[in-house]
């Protein structure tokens, strides 16, 4: 039996010899550069801030269930000493 990475090695070789790289079509090429574009300063700093509030409601969830489990806990100890 042979090793994985050999065989994947292998493989690597195999396609490299069989794969011929192409060119894309102009258009194509043209297409894609229109649709890439870096977004502006301020569209930057507005996802940001969106950034920031979601963080904060993230924050305060995970606090209040934080909160409801340890009262839960502290009433189940409670509950369950007076029962035993």
């Amino acid at each position: 039996m042979t090793d994985p990475e050999d065989q994947l090695f292998t493989l690597e070789e195999h396609l490299a010899g069989t794969l011929k790289p192409i060119t894309p079509p102009k258009e194509l090429v043209s297409r894609l550069r229109d649709r890439i574009h870096f977004p502006e300063r301020g569209e930057i700093v507005s996802r940001l801030g969106n950034w920031k509030r979601l963080f904060i409601i993230y924050s305060g969830v995970m606090s209040g269930m934080l909160v409801i489990i340890t009262v839960a806990r502290a009433l189940f100890y409670f509950w369950g000493k007076r029962n035993m």
